[in-house]
């Protein structure tokens, strides 16, 4: 992607961000399941996480909430700089980071949780990978192809998943959990964990 290209896209982000139009705090109701599900039993202790996308703050603050360490990354510094607001009294347990996502690199076996939620980059799938620690879990989900049926969200192909391409792309980790649904959006779940 051309260097015009990503500074549309820091711009768009932040304009929305400006805007309050990507503004709660509320976590992702699939969040909030895999928590209970495959998370806590796993990480009792809580542990450290990765928020791949994480905008102003909303799943980075709900895991700090529950003693996790969280690293936030993000395209936007507007987005980061409202995620650090919305932390004020949680800041010692989020570390936030303005970055573009395509040249991700976090480091080998880094996070015992790395959540992705409505963000497509198919690059830094080994990176997410690669990252997680043994017996890590990555939580996945976002739009596949058939959002095109429904308004809002994104539409072009290259933000959308193809059928069953989170588990070819995450043949590496151990399937919990897949489902991809069609109810007022196009979406996939995925909970995969590292061997």
């Amino acid at each position: 992607m051309t260097s015009t290209k990503i500074a549309n896209e820091k711009e768009n982000w932040n304009r929305r961000y400006r805007d309050g139009t990507h503004s709660s705090l509320q976590p992702d109701s699939f969040l909030v399941s895999t928590f209970d599900e495959y998370i806590q039993p796993d990480f009792p202790n809580a542990g450290s996480a990765l928020d791949v996308a994480g905008g102003v703050g909303r799943h980075a603050i709900w895991l700090a909430r529950r003693q996790w360490q969280v690293t936030l990354i993000d395209i936007s510094e507007v987005g980061v700089e409202k995620a650090r607001e919305n932390a004020r009294d949680l800041s010692h347990r989020i570390e936030f980071r303005v970055a573009d996502l395509r040249d991700f690199e976090a480091g080998s076996e880094r996070y015992d949780l790395i959540l992705v939620f409505f963000y497509l980059q198919r690059s830094i799938f080994p990176e997410l990978v690669a990252s997680l620690r043994r017996g890590g879990l990555l939580i996945y989900k976002t739009y596949t192809l058939e959002q095109q049926r429904f308004s809002g969200g994104p539409s072009h192909p290259m933000h959308l998943l193809r059928p069953n391409e989170l588990l070819r792309a995450f043949s590496k980790l151990r399937t919990l959990y897949y489902r991809e649904t069609t109810h007022e959006r196009g979406v996939a779940e995925f909970v995969g964990r590292k061997p």
